[in-house]
């Protein structure tokens, strides 16, 4: 709970910055002083304190602020990106026009004509002072206002196209991996792959059971969920996943926590988990026999659990240590980042979850700078991991550039 409540005051802050930056470009560049600046100022204040309420209020159970709020988290989001991406064309428009201003003006003033007459000379009369274009303030309204629309369809556009992919159904990646120790007699094995399904205020049963079904259909040798399936407590969200006790593989189905599950109570979540017929791989290693040949599916815990003082963290050398390295390993780990650790235990492939490929684009690029992978197949020190997209969200019920996903990993022998 301090975690969360550490990174909804880091939150707040953040997010209160963010819209300053938005009062400034939206309310105070585009309209002059009187009530329509005062509107603009108190909603701009709302929306600031809507977003630290919402991520605590949700975790409180107040569910109806979640649509709200996490749908403003993201047109937020999207109209910060776009309003700075158009401060470079509007810094240039700017300059511009000075430089036509500055081009226009004469290089030597010319004489003022002296009137003279009764009364001696006099100065001509004043006909009044012209704004140049670049301090015109009818000319800057105009600008801040074009950009204040721009930004609000460019953010309402892709936030709606994002908030349909986000709630549509996943998409299915197939990819075949070869390890070099995998016996003929196995090539060919299939493990479906789904990760952060995040159950919570906005996805319940129906969302469990739609993935459920997909993953059946496979008809895969293994089922693998690999972490963040629940964002709340198994009093709240026990029956929303109820239908993970359908799923249907040959050789098992198998999970592995990730950091989500230590904000909801991991080990009551352990216990659900395997109530419902799928094995928490918790620090240990499952021989998978079959074809004739023998593979070692092992699971970690997520990195989180190192400081929740549950003495829960990942332990690598009991998942991984003392075991025939002459047989491939596959190892189920929510976070990529555990890659670093696994290759030196030789592991062949990882498959891991947490990115969301993402979620939404241009986030994918800081998420990129946390983990060695974001999505899909890569490798790290000479260990393969496979990153899956994920089948839900969290917070904001939006994915642009980063569809939900069930992954098909098909190991074929080198």
């Amino acid at each position: 709970m301090m975690a969360v409540l550490g990174f909804v005051a880091v939150l707040a802050l953040v997010t209160g910055l963010i819209h300053l930056y938005l009062w400034k470009r939206l309310v105070r560049d585009t309209t002059t002083p009187g009530r329509w600046r005062q509107i603009g100022g108190i909603a701009a204040l709302v929306l600031a304190l809507l977003v630290p309420v919402t991520l605590a209020g949700t975790q409180a159970g107040l569910y109806w602020l979640a649509w709200p709020g996490y749908l403003w988290l993201a047109l937020m989001f999207y109209l910060l990106v776009v309003l700075v991406v158009l401060e470079v064309p509007m810094l240039v428009t700017r300059l511009v026009l000075r430089r036509r201003v500055v081009a226009a003006e004469p290089t030597t003033a010319a004489p003022e004509p002296v009137l003279v007459g009764a009364a001696g000379p006099t100065e001509p009369p004043a006909t009044g002072a012209v704004a140049a274009p670049d301090h015109d303030p009818s000319r800057r309204l105009l600008l801040a206002r074009g950009a204040a629309i721009f930004a609000g369809l460019t953010a309402t556009g892709v936030t709606g196209y994002g908030i349909r992919t986000a709630l549509g159904p996943p998409h299915l990646d197939r990819v075949r991996i070869p390890l070099a120790k995998l016996p003929r007699s196995m090539d060919g094995l299939r493990i479906a792959t789904v990760s952060d399904i995040h159950l919570g205020p906005l996805r319940g049963r129906a969302h469990t059971e739609r993935i459920v079904a997909a993953i059946n259909r496979l008809d895969a040798d293994i089922v693998a969920v690999v972490g963040d399936l629940v964002d709340g407590s198994v009093a709240e969200l026990g029956s929303a996943a109820a239908p993970l006790r359908d799923l249907r593989s040959r050789y098992g189905s198998f999970f592995v926590t990730g950091n989500h599950e230590y904000y909801s109570g991991v080990e009551e979540w352990v216990q659900e988990v395997d109530r419902l017929g799928l094995r928490v791989l918790q620090n240990r290693r499952q021989e998978i026999q079959a074809r004739g040949g023998v593979l070692d599916l092992a699971g970690v815990n997520d990195l989180t659990g190192a400081g929740t003082g549950l003495a829960a963290g990942p332990d690598f050398a009991a998942a991984l240590g003392d075991r025939d390295p002459s047989r491939p390993v596959v190892l189920l780990a929510h976070q990529p980042l555990a890659a670093k650790e696994a290759a030196r235990y030789g592991v062949d492939l990882q498959l891991s979850g947490h990115t969301h490929g993402g979620q939404m684009v241009p986030f994918n690029l800081a998420v990129g700078l946390e983990q060695p992978v974001v999505s899909g197949l890569g490798e790290v020190d000479g260990t393969k991991v496979y990153v899956t997209n994920g089948a839900g969200f969290w917070g904001p019920p939006v994915r642009v550039g980063a569809e939900p996903q069930i992954s098909l990993v098909e190991l074929r022998s080198a």
